[in-house]
């Protein structure tokens, strides 16, 4: 069942057949990310289309994005358009495991064989 997003993304119901754990934290790059973002950096300039924290999350679930036809551009889509839920972790008012567990979702929802 394909439903369409308020910004016109088509959306499936989440994938059973995929599972997406939480990574573990990345804490350093959190820290990074926070001091360079409140000193003024351009979040994509300085850590690119996937904002910094794509490298982590496709190195857990790349294998099962990609076999689900999810492609790593499909990916970085879903990631910048998650940009608001990173930036709440990068300063501390979303825990890791809620923001993982919110883009996993997202992505489980726009995974084309769901």
């Amino acid at each position: 069942m394909t439903t369409t997003t308020a910004g016109g993304v088509a959306a499936a119901a989440p994938s059973a057949l995929v599972a997406l754990p939480v990574p573990t934290e990345p804490v350093e790059l959190r820290q990074r990310l926070r001091v360079a973002l409140l000193d003024g950096a351009a979040w994509e300039e300085r850590f690119g289309a996937e904002l910094g924290v794509g490298d982590v999350f496709w190195s857990a679930w790349g294998e099962a994005l990609t076999c689900a036809a999810v492609t790593r551009d499909d990916f970085a889509a879903v990631v910048r358009g998650y940009r608001r839920e990173v930036w709440f972790w990068v300063l501390g008012d979303r825990t890791w495991d809620q923001a993982a567990a919110g883009l996993a979702g997202r992505l489980l929802r726009r995974t084309p064989s769901a």
